[in-house]
C-alpha cells in the first residue's frame, strides 16, 4: 500500500511504516516531497534502480566532459573557425 504521511505523522505513528509499502514524506505547508520510506521487501530493486540512475548521470556528465577534452589535448590547433565547425558537425552528426 502506498501513504503520504507528514513528518509529524510519522513520529507520532511510528508502527505506520510496517503497514505501508511505500510512504511518500510530504512538506504539510509547502506539498512537496521531502524524501520516501520503502519497505524492506523492495529495498533491493530500489537500490538498483537509483544505482543505476546515478551512473547514468556520472556517464553523462564524463561525456560532456570529454567532448572538450580534445580541445585541451591540442587537437584543434592551427584549424580555423570554420574547419572546426565542419569536424564537429562531422563527429557528432554520424551517431
Amino acid at each position: 500500500m502506498i501513504k503520504k504521511m507528514g513528518i509529524r505523522e510519522i513520529t507520532k505513528n511510528f508502527s505506520a511504516i510496517d503497514r505501508y509499502d511505500y510512504i511518500e514524506i510530504e512538506d504539510k505547508k509547502t506539498h512537496q516531497i521531502k524524501g520516501i520510506i520503502v519497505s524492506g521487501r523492495y529495498v533491493n530493486e530500489i537500490r538498483d534502480i537509483v544505482r543505476k540512475v546515478i551512473e547514468e548521470k556520472k556517464k553523462k556528465e564524463i561525456d560532456e566532459i570529454l567532448r572538450f577534452a580534445g580541445i585541451a589535448d591540442g587537437d584543434t590547433t592551427n584549424l580555423s573557425e570554420k574547419e572546426l565547425r565542419i569536424i564537429h558537425a562531422k563527429k557528432y552528426t554520424d551517431k
